[in-house]
């Protein structure tokens, strides 16, 4: 079965993060992905830009309403991503559990849906 590990934080200002700090984020994640990827239990993953490069779309009314910026202010924000392989949802947030966001704020896991085939015609 296939979970999503969503990956949320505060994002600090620039002057907050050292380049050691991110050095040490970086090498836990870079050991993370090697260790997942070794055992096949990881099927990819992602950074995100910080939230400042946000854009939400609403339909409003039948009309597209834009707007720069996130969808909710939040004290965390979606940081990243690993797609997981795992037989059981207790699996998967034992491989979860080992990402280095945990350590810095959350790792939440979610079932991806089984979506139906559309009929075909």
């Amino acid at each position: 079965m296939r979970y999503l590990a969503l990956i949320y934080g505060t994002e600090p200002d620039g002057s907050a993060r050292t380049v050691a700090d991110v050095e040490s984020v970086m090498a836990g994640h870079q050991a993370f992905g090697a260790e997942a990827g070794a055992a096949g239990v990881l099927g990819g993953g992602e950074a995100l830009q910080d939230i400042g490069t946000a854009t939400t779309i609403r339909d409003v009314g039948g009309s597209d309403v834009i707007t720069d910026g996130p969808f909710a202010e939040t004290k965390e924000q979606l940081g990243g991503f690993y797609l997981i392989e795992a037989k059981d949802l207790d699996e998967a947030i034992g491989i979860a559990a080992r990402i280095p966001g945990a350590a810095y704020g959350a790792v939440e896991v979610r079932p991806i849906s089984s979506m139906p085939s559309p009929p075909s015609r």
